[in-house]
């Protein structure tokens, strides 16, 4: 690479890693800068996961990549940030820079220039009624979320990532989707996609803006996933549900429940609770932890420990379905939405709650522990299950 090829490559690695994505993440600020020098020299091909941990991470002579995965994580970690920072603030950059999978060689390619589609004509929108606008597409979720204020910084990343086009292809849809997803998808009521919502009496706190982005994100996510299987889809935040609406429709819940009295007021027999440390095993069986404590990093290179709480109880007056997806954490609120939304973590909770008939209990709760970085969850395992009474008292 020569010339102004070379000079526009140095320049968008520059700008990369004065950004705010990688700002406070001086480890793949790094790892990206040692990687860039060594691709534009033509050394990148050559490169050994043994060499970069003693080049970038200073591990000793003695490290074993085969017992150590630091620099494998730290790879995969930076390949998220990178498609974070062109989801937002690099959306127009001219270079694309990209460490593609199977290898440390960053590539450096031209942003391709598209043909502007004109715009198609506004239409007016419907009058209001008891529902709010439903979701046939992930991108209209979108615009619904920016009613909340809090969600903004996350909700602009989130516009500029549809305006860049589809970012994924559809989720395949298993027999152990269809099996979590069956009890609310095969009902003929609205679904409704309930994001969880800070106090309103007093300043939003860094923690509830946390929990705010992890279940803007977990809403993202999921509605990408339900606008493919089911049209009545529709958002709303926790402060702006009703019991009738409860009443009338299957809710999904994302995020911690603590401040939702509606959400609260339906009958459930919880085994597990959610607390603001962790989570609660009330009543636990031989050989299991009473208490489940989150674990934050105390360092940029280590993992946090989070554990996230999926219960599904029966709906308000004992009629529908509701299902939480709850967490104190980004990474966790973001694993219990992907537990319910990939197949493979689908398949091991099928497989661990599977009853003797072959199915999966009708009301349950799952704990799945969950190590991040940069809360991007990074592995999910499965903890423990129980099976839920239904609204008689029966199983």
């Amino acid at each position: 690479m020569v010339g102004v090829e070379q000079e526009a490559s140095q320049a968008q690695i520059q700008r990369i890693l004065q950004s705010k994505t990688f700002r406070t993440s001086e480890v793949h600020k790094n790892l990206l800068t040692y990687l860039a020098d060594k691709s534009l020299a033509g050394e990148a091909d050559s490169l050994k996961e043994y060499t970069v941990g003693l080049d970038v991470f200073a591990k000793p002579s003695s490290y074993d990549p085969r017992q150590e995965s630091t620099v494998r994580m730290h790879v995969g970690r930076l390949r998220q940030k990178l498609a974070e920072y062109y989801r937002t603030e690099g959306v127009d950059d001219p270079v694309i820079v990209d460490l593609p999978k199977g290898g440390f060689r960053v590539t450096f390619d031209p942003r391709p220039v598209h043909e502007p589609v004109p715009a198609a004509p506004a239409e007016p929108l419907p009058a209001p009624a008891l529902y709010r606008r439903p979701i046939f597409l992930a991108g209209a979720l979108l615009a619904a979320i920016a009613c909340a204020g809090y969600f903004g910084v996350r909700l602009w990343q989130v516009e500029r990532e549809r305006a860049a086009g589809p970012s994924a292809s559809d989720t395949a849809w298993t027999p152990e989707l269809r099996q979590l997803w069956e009890p609310m998808l095969s009902s003929n009521r609205p679904l409704l996609v309930c994001l969880s919502s800070p106090g309103q009496t007093q300043a939003v706190s860094q923690d509830d803006l946390s929990k705010g982005l992890g279940t803007a994100s977990g809403a993202f996510l999921l509605g990408q996933f339900l606008a493919q299987r089911k049209n009545n889809v529709v958002l709303t935040r926790s402060d702006e549900l009703s019991a009738p609406e409860i009443a009338m429709g299957d809710v999904v819940f994302i995020g911690p429940a603590a401040k939702s009295r509606q959400i609260q007021a339906s009958p459930q027999d919880q085994e597990i609770t959610l607390e603001s440390g962790g989570v609660r095993v009330l009543h636990p069986r031989p050989g299991e932890p009473e208490f489940l404590a989150d674990k934050p990093a105390q360092d940029p290179q280590e993992l946090s420990e989070s554990y996230a709480l999926i219960s599904h109880v029966p709906g308000l007056y004992g009629t529908g379905e509701v299902l939480y997806l709850s967490g104190n954490r980004i990474a966790s609120i973001m694993a219990g939405v992907q537990a319910f939304t990939d197949p493979g973590l689908a398949r091991t909770l099928v497989a661990k709650m599977k009853t003797t008939g072959g199915g999966v209990p009708r009301y349950y709760q799952i704990v799945i522990k969950v190590k991040a970085m940069d809360e991007m969850p990074v592995e999910i395992t499965y903890v423990l299950h129980r099976e839920l009474p239904g609204p008689s008292g029966g199983r």
